[in-house]
């Protein structure tokens, strides 16, 4: 009885471990959500939501079949994901946390598999806040995942592969009221804009 349990104890932390892991996309699969299956419509927004059976963190081409509308654009099959990269509380100062994070990006937007893309690094937040400070903290948080992209990987404002947008908590994830704290909203969503 007691090998009983112990092996089911391993299996919960097994199957706990794993989802964890899954809380950060690897370069790889950074790679397939980025990597385009067919031609880019650069000009539009590539916000897609989540599918069922991927990584946290990962969204899938194949999520947006037809073009939808958000943010007042319409939104075409843009390669795309949002990761969590998480900043100290009303600032773009880089947690230990988001730096493991960006690693995993810079590796990505730095492989051969996307070598030839440009990117846009889009900052989000949640509705803690005035609209103004959203935005304007989104827009910082931005560029510094750019800066921290071009200084470790070479990937960065200066190379012409990134742009920057700060959208403040303008394109929910998650919608909430105003004033509500909400982590999956404080996100960096990367868009693929094409050759």
């Amino acid at each position: 009885m007691q090998k009983f349990i112990a092996l089911i104890a391993l299996i919960a932390m097994s199957v706990s471990g794993v989802a964890h892991a899954q809380n950060r996309p690897t370069a790889d699969q950074i790679i397939a959500a980025l990597k385009p299956t067919g031609q880019i419509q650069a000009g539009t927004r590539g916000i897609r939501p989540a599918v069922a059976g991927q990584p946290a963190g990962v969204t899938s081409v194949a999520a947006a079949e037809a073009p939808t509308r958000c943010c007042g654009q319409a939104v075409a099959k843009m390669p795309s994901i949002d990761l969590n990269v998480h900043f100290e509380f009303g600032s773009a100062e880089l947690t230990t946390d988001a730096a493991r994070t960006l690693d995993e990006l810079g590796r990505a937007l730095s492989s051969q598999s996307l070598a030839g893309y440009r990117f846009r690094i889009e900052g989000h937040t949640d509705t803690v806040g005035t609209e103004d400070f959203n935005r304007n903290l989104s827009d910082q948080r931005a560029a510094t995942v750019a800066r921290y992209l071009e200084g470790k990987f070479g990937v960065g404002v200066g190379a012409g592969r990134l742009e920057t947008v700060g959208l403040g908590e303008s394109a929910p994830l998650v919608p909430t009221p105003p004033q509500t704290p909400e982590m999956r909203n404080r996100r960096v969503h990367v868009v693929n804009l094409g050759a």
